[in-house]
């Protein structure tokens, strides 16, 4: 195969096609985890997963397995989770505390820092010098940063750096970690889910505005009536009485940023409203921060960090965690994200909207992972191997940014800016061209 029978993209003539082999063909698969999960920058975690001294969490990237754990220290580090003697998984519980790992299968011991503590019967083990002479510490994984809380690696040392890599996205970690000054953290319990579908699914669903009102009419019907009961008492939004807001949403629903690297965002206009749990903190945050990003904190946004990162706020705010496990066959992490210190008011009102939409049990979720599941079903047909979903927006689609990017000094490789029903596919193109720079290598020209 050559990355021309797999990605169409012809922006002069107008046209950007998928081919269904991406999402079916093991070959792509297995050249995806090597290049994109095992050979570049992914998402491991959040710091706030392991505060303390010798707090720890697990995580894969690709199909290795990783530890972070906070040394004794205070300082954090990642590792292959995998003890160097025979190679089995050390740690073998998503998060815990631990100043000593000890591996189940020969008793070797590792501190906090991911020094080798002990090997068992070392003295009677008649080992060579040269052996000796190795380090039977953790391998460290070669590269591993932190912005603003959220944690990224890399199992190979040659990328580049994670500012660079993440570059003017990394606004947009931002507006999520500047809700508080304390920074984030995740909401105690999280949910491991599978769906029997390829993992570009999710990757392109969560920037996907379409099918909204297609497949979660039951949630939609049921914001209306209660919007319908409360709506007598509902406190009048800031962002309505803002004369700029006022002039400048008229006739727009949202948009779609595109960024290097296929970082993307889809965002829609909420409003500074008591719908959203950050209500109470309005004031603060635009003293804090302005009010361009106060404002910008309120709106409906859904970042994507390729690839495997996603940041939903919306209903609430979700992190999730993308696990490709092979073609047809996803893993999802996900967490509600909240502020520190947020009073118990908001925090219940930020639980029961995540309850309602996300998790396997919400309005949300199920309706995506079952269309998830039904594309993978038709992706065997033969006939019409392009896919045709990645058009809507075509001519919209304007180089840089615009004002309401200004706002916020957001510089985007492209932009889109549009009515509620224009529902951008664009942005599926930084995804895909990302994807085709980093799968050359695996496939020619």
């Amino acid at each position: 195969m050559k990355i021309s029978d797999l990605i169409d993209d012809r922006p002069d003539a107008g046209v950007f096609r998928v081919s269904r082999k991406i999402f079916t063909d093991a070959a792509v698969f297995d050249a995806e985890i090597r290049t994109l999960f095992e050979g570049g920058w992914v998402f491991l975690g959040l710091d706030s997963q392991a505060s303390d001294p010798h707090d720890f969490f697990t995580t894969f990237a690709g199909r290795v397995p990783i530890l972070v754990q906070r040394g004794g220290d205070g300082l954090l580090r990642a590792f292959i989770n995998s003890c160097p003697h025979k190679g089995a998984r050390l740690a073998q519980v998503r998060q815990g505390n631990a100043r000593l790992h000890v591996c189940p299968y020969h008793s070797w011991s590792f501190d906090s820092s991911g020094r080798n503590k002990a090997i068992k019967w070392k003295a009677a083990g008649c080992y060579s010098e040269a052996f000796d002479r190795e380090d039977h510490g953790l391998a460290v994984l070669p590269r591993f940063a932190n912005h603003r809380g959220f944690l990224f690696g890399s199992l190979v040392a040659d990328v580049p750096e994670l500012t660079e890599y993440l570059g003017e996205a990394a606004k947009l970690l931002d507006l999520v970690a500047d809700q508080s000054e304390a920074g984030l953290e995740l909401v105690p319990g999280q949910v491991t889910f599978t769906y029997e579908a390829n993992w570009k699914l999710q990757l392109e669903n969560c920037s996907d505005a379409y099918h909204f009102t297609s497949a979660h009419p039951s949630y939609i019907r049921v914001l209306e009536r209660r919007q319908q009961e409360i709506s007598g008492d509902v406190v009048a939004s800031v962002w309505e009485n803002s004369d700029y807001w006022k002039e400048e949403t008229k006739g727009v629903g949202g948009g779609s940023f595109s960024f290097a690297n296929g970082h993307v965002l889809n965002w829609g206009v909420f409003g500074v409203t008591p719908a959203i749990p950050l209500y109470e903190r309005a004031g603060e945050l635009a003293v804090r921060h302005g009010e361009e990003r106060r404002d910008w904190m309120f709106n409906m946004r859904n970042l994507t960090i390729f690839p495997n990162l996603q940041v939903a706020e919306n209903a609430s705010s979700q992190l999730r965690v993308i696990r490709p496990l092979g073609p047809g066959l996803t893993e999802m992490r996900t967490w509600c994200i909240a502020p520190k210190g947020e009073s118990p008011v908001a925090r219940r009102q930020r639980i029961r909207q995540y309850e309602d939409f996300f998790n396997p049990t919400g309005m949300a979720t199920p309706d995506d992972t079952v269309s998830y599941e039904n594309c993978q079903i038709g992706f065997a047909s033969p006939q019409q191997p392009w896919l045709q979903g990645y058009s809507r927006g075509m001519t919209a689609s304007v180089q840089g940014g615009n004002r309401f990017a200004d706002r916020i000094d957001l510089t985007p490789e492209r932009s889109v800016l549009a009515d509620s029903q224009l529902c951008d596919e664009t942005l599926y193109h930084s995804y895909y061209r990302a994807w085709a720079s980093r799968m050359a290598a695996e496939f020619p020209a």
